[in-house]
């Protein structure tokens, strides 16, 4: 998919813009870098906010994971921290049972 915008490709590579830069670019900075046509720029401006937006999501889709794990970890551990006592009380029910004999 092609936004026809080759022609923008040296300048910004002249000034080092790479996505993370590119992410930061607004109206004023991309006239600045020589992109004077106000469609370019509209066009541009639109493509950096569906990518801002998708990339948010993103985020927040792995923010959801890593709470989901970190979740089922604590979970997992009350689950062995019950059967350890659980074990640990038992053992010392049977030790009581055979000092009483």
């Amino acid at each position: 998919m092609s936004l026809n915008l080759e022609q923008y490709v040296s300048e910004f590579s002249a000034q080092n813009i790479n996505g993370e830069h590119l992410l930061q670019l607004d109206g004023s900075k991309l006239k600045a870098l020589g992109m004077t046509s106000s469609q370019d720029r509209a066009i541009i401006k639109k493509k950096l906010k569906e990518m801002k937006a998708s990339l948010e999501k993103a985020r927040k889709a792995q923010e959801k994971m890593e709470k989901q794990r970190e979740k089922l970890r604590k979970k997992e551990q009350e689950q062995l921290q019950r059967k350890s006592k659980k074990t640990e009380k038992s053992s010392s029910d049977a030790t009581e049972g055979t000092t009483e004999q």
